[in-house]
């Protein structure tokens, strides 16, 4: 009878990607980027452990959307005081903080909870092309 492999933290090799995002698809680029972080392209991926790699996204100031969701699209948050609802669409928050864009897709298509957590941290965004992470070594991943 043969067991279940299951990856030990000393077993588990991580690469780092760089992306560009420049006129990438907001949604197809998020999809790519969550599946990289979970692990699901390598063949000891286990759902209950982080076994991905990092990702490294430059240019996320030149994403594209399609349709009208540039001026339809909202972002809501409350702060759970009276009036604290606070509503942004896709546009104005483009041109605030291009990073917190693909963040958001990127975190809604992970697991909630501390594995979520543990895999976001592995996820640079940089709103030009200059990234401090040469260190890293790392490869290019076509979306």
């Amino acid at each position: 009878m043969q067991k279940t492999y299951i990856p030990k933290k000393t077993e588990i090799k991580r690469t780092w990607y760089l992306v560009d995002a420049h006129n990438k698809i907001l949604g197809r680029l998020a999809t790519r980027i969550a599946s990289v972080l979970r692990g699901k392209h390598k063949p000891i991926f286990s759902p209950h452990t982080d076994t991905g790699d990092g990702v490294i996204v430059i240019n996320a100031a030149k994403i594209k959307v399609t349709g009208k969701k540039l001026k339809d699209k909202l972002y809501r948050k409350h702060s759970g005081y009276p009036g604290g609802f606070k509503e942004i669409n896709l546009e104005t928050l483009l041109k605030k903080n291009p990073t917190q864009v693909i963040k958001l897709a990127v975190k809604k298509m992970l697991p909630s909870g501390p594995l979520a957590r543990d895999m976001l941290k592995k996820l640079k965004i940089y709103p030009d092309d200059k990234h401090p992470h040469k260190g890293q070594n790392p490869v290019v991943m076509e979306v």
